[in-house]
């Protein structure tokens, strides 16, 4: 009896798109799979420092502790024998000039002593040594008092000298260490501006090559796509197909080797 059977096929066309959709894929798949990966996403699509960022890593590197030696050379001008180093090298030739100067002035004023005894009537007499006692005495206490002012103000400026060294040198370890954490600022703030420009280049060549190694597969994909609604658009094409009965020399051949093979089973 024969067998009619109905299928439903796919245009022809449709079908030929399918086998190089399914092709394509397969081969997509296998580059995908084969690709080295570490070339899209490896340790290059990250930017490195900046020069001026490592600029300002040795910049902070050699700065630190820059305010020593000003802590010291301040310390060296605290203590008490700070103001020696600031006295003026020549208030002993000033102190000696005046000294000199100042007897000069004193000599002249003992004629002045004779001279009043004379007129006096006590000239060689003891009211005219009491005089010149006591005009010496006075001189002497005058000489030592002008030495004392000039040493008392060359000390001073001396002690002023230093402490202003000292704020001089405070000041500028303060000074030193913000200058050059302002250098350090700038440095790392434009190399910072260019490794980001440098990070964003990199990130777009990542997605390129990433995109290139994809490209395959959303190609494949894409066009899978098309042919998906191809056959969602196209009606399938209906084939019947009838497998026919066995003819009569085909049925009077089957019966003869089955009757021989039975006649060969008796016979043994």
């Amino acid at each position: 009896m024969a067998v009619s059977e109905t299928r439903v096929l796919p245009p022809e066309f449709i079908e030929a798109a399918g086998k190089t959709y399914l092709g394509d894929l397969s081969t997509a798949v296998g580059d995908y799979k084969a690709a080295d990966l570490s070339k899209v996403y490896g340790p290059q699509f990250v930017a490195g420092q900046d020069p001026l960022q490592q600029e300002a890593i040795k910049k902070l590197q050699a700065g630190i502790g820059s305010y020593q030696p000003y802590i010291q050379a301040a310390e060296a001008a605290t203590g008490p024998q700070a103001y020696q180093a600031y006295m003026s090298p020549y208030q002993q030739d000033v102190i000696d000039a005046t000294l000199q100067e100042f007897d000069i002035q004193a000599q002249k004023g003992i004629p002045g002593i004779a001279q009043n005894a004379i007129q006096a009537g006590a000239f060689g007499g003891s009211r005219m040594g009491v005089a010149e006692a006591e005009y010496g005495a006075a001189s002497a206490r005058n000489r030592a008092a002008l030495q004392a002012q000039l040493l008392s103000q060359g000390f001073g400026q001396a002690n002023q000298l230093a402490a202003q060294q000292f704020g001089q040198q405070m000041n500028l370890a303060g000074q030193v260490p913000a200058l050059q954490g302002a250098d350090i600022g700038a440095l790392s703030t434009m190399g910072g501006a260019l490794q980001q420009q440098k990070q964003a280049e990199l990130a777009a060549q990542q997605q390129l090559n990433i995109q290139n190694l994809n490209q395959p597969l959303t190609a494949a994909q894409q066009y899978g796509s098309g042919v998906t609604s191809l056959i969602a658009g196209y009606p399938g094409k209906s084939v019947q197909e009838i497998t026919p009965n066995p003819s009569g020399l085909s049925s009077l051949l089957g019966a003869g080797s089955t009757l021989a093979g039975i006649y060969g089973a008796l016979k043994k």
